[in-house]
């Protein structure tokens, strides 16, 4: 009974200053986020750096402070998205990712939503798609059997690294996982057959809609998608003021010149109800600054070049 009662202590004990360590964390969190929420965005110091030292001070509690550990990096992220674009810094997202995901394993929404956020270019995020592979990776080697995190790698690949075999081929390691979607294998071919077309993007987006397990990442797939409906309508404008160009042996001058000469019905708008931007004097457009599609994916699917 007083071996019993000492380890019981022992529990209670560490559980108490699990509890306040938690509370401290969490209410320091809150208090900066008011205080320097407007301020510039600094790199940060992470005091313990370590998942792996954290994982044994945490007294089996491990998995409640990976939950606090994820949300201080949606804090980071969102904290960095407030500020000025060319004040943004990112600097802590992939190491408190890692925190999180060696303090709990498996941590399915931190791997997914944390790989998003690295891999989204800047300003919206840090631009590194090289740290959103390794975060999956880790997360296959702690689950296996989760066929999702394959694919959100061939996405990776696809979207913002633009190798086309390297996506057909995780896409075809996604399809090889027991219980994976039926659409995984026609997928690989179809990107290697057509990979970097407007028409593959919004395919792999629509499946990642109906296969996301969460709101957020149905609301990025609508996102990209509008975007890819962006550049449709981009070329679709730019054909038009090509066609003033030759007629009138210059670009338009704004958009309503457009509609008084009959080329257009009315000012352009992206699918989210910003108006497009209209370069009078090269005869580009683009998303305004504003919205947000802005910035378009680049590279062979951005049809801005004469």
């Amino acid at each position: 009974m007083t071996r019993w009662l000492a380890c019981y202590g022992r529990s209670v004990c560490g559980l108490i200053i699990l509890g306040l360590f938690v509370s401290a964390f969490v209410a320091f969190s809150v208090l900066r986020e008011r205080v320097y929420a407007t301020e510039r965005a600094e790199v940060q110091t992470i005091y313990i750096q370590s998942g792996a030292v954290l994982d044994r001070m945490a007294l089996s509690f491990d998995a409640l402070l990976a939950d606090v550990y994820w949300i201080r990096t949606v804090q980071h992220y969102g904290s960095a998205k407030r500020v000025a674009r060319d004040d943004r810094s990112y600097g802590l997202l992939g190491p408190l990712l890692d925190i999180t995901t060696t303090l709990d394993p498996y941590f399915d929404v931190a791997y997914r939503f944390g790989a998003i956020f690295l891999a989204e270019a800047f300003p919206n995020g840090p631009g590194r798609p090289d740290l959103a592979i390794s975060l999956l990776q880790k997360g296959i080697a702690a689950m296996p059997e989760r066929w999702e995190y394959y694919m959100d790698i061939g996405f990776i690949y696809y979207w913002w690294l633009g190798d086309y075999e390297q996506a057909a081929g995780w896409f075809s390691q996604a399809a090889d996982v027991p219980g994976a979607s039926w659409w995984l294998r026609p997928l690989a071919a179809n990107t290697l057959a057509v990979g970097g077309s407007r028409e593959s993007s919004r395919l792999l987006w629509e499946q990642m809609y109906d296969s996301a397990d969460s709101e957020w990442i149905r609301n990025e797939a609508i996102r990209r998608l509008a975007q890819l409906q962006a550049l449709d309508d981009i070329d679709h404008v730019r054909a038009l003021i090509q066609r003033f160009h030759r007629t009138h042996k210059r670009f338009p001058g704004s958009w309503s010149e457009l509609v008084e000469a009959g080329f257009l019905a009315e000012v352009p708008e992206d699918p989210t109800g910003q108006t497009y931007v209209l370069d009078v004097v090269n005869g580009t457009l683009d998303v305004s600054s504003g919205s947000e599609l802005f910035p378009l994916p680049g590279e062979s699917l951005t049809p801005f070049a004469q």
